[in-house]
């Protein structure tokens, strides 16, 4: 689809100049102890299986415009960019380098979010479906589009606004959504900071 979008761009428009801009790019500074899973080596050398990350043209720019805010070279800034919308991710970057990210292999993966589940145990997906009949993509669509903020609040809603709202509210299910939500932020935050020895901001 991807390929097609890009074909139909340069059909229309021949002869004005086009990029690819990936948003997974900033991350390849990622250590191989992030980016590896705990899975046999061979699956990521024949199938390149590992944390990608996403969101790096976001944190890119929050982390250098940090910088220049701070008034200090980003090389020497230890930094947490916190990427909060309907897909979230969080990124340590360490002068200037993303060192971890909260994404993977897919955006699935990290932070509970909108409509996505966030870490879960991989077994879950085999339960919903020995437990219910689903099959492999009804469990991947229960994970991706029926979860998160979305099904911890019983369905009351993906957007935090209406979460926080809810919540303040006295809503039992939206201060559940809130409370796992921020207690899952507050373990990758802490996490980071361990990992850079410090941090000089929270963006």
């Amino acid at each position: 689809a991807n390929i097609m979008g890009i074909e139909a761009c340069r059909s229309v428009m021949p002869n004005v100049p086009m990029a690819a801009v990936f948003d997974t790019a900033f991350h390849q500074t990622m250590p191989r102890q992030a980016y590896l899973y705990g899975l046999p080596y061979e699956y990521y050398e024949k199938y390149k299986i590992r944390r990608y990350g996403f969101h790096g043209t976001s944190h890119r720019y929050v982390t250098a415009r940090a910088a220049q805010l701070l008034g200090k070279p980003i090389e020497q800034l230890k930094l947490i960019s916190c990427h909060m919308g309907n897909g979230s991710s969080f990124t340590a970057v360490d002068g200037g380098k993303s060192i971890d990210t909260t994404m993977g292999l897919t955006p699935l993966e990290g932070l509970i979010m909108g409509t996505r589940s966030g870490d879960v145990d991989p077994t879950v997906v085999e339960m919903l479906m020995t437990q219910t009949g689903m099959s492999v993509a009804d469990a991947m669509s229960v994970l991706n589009k029926k979860s998160g903020l979305l099904g911890l609040s019983a369905g009351l809603s993906s957007d935090w606004r209406d979460i926080k709202t809810n919540a303040q509210s006295g809503d039992a299910a939206a201060k559940r959504a809130a409370e796992v939500f921020a207690y899952r932020a507050k373990k990758y935050i802490g996490g980071y900071i361990a990992a850079m020895n410090g941090c000089d901001a929270i963006l």
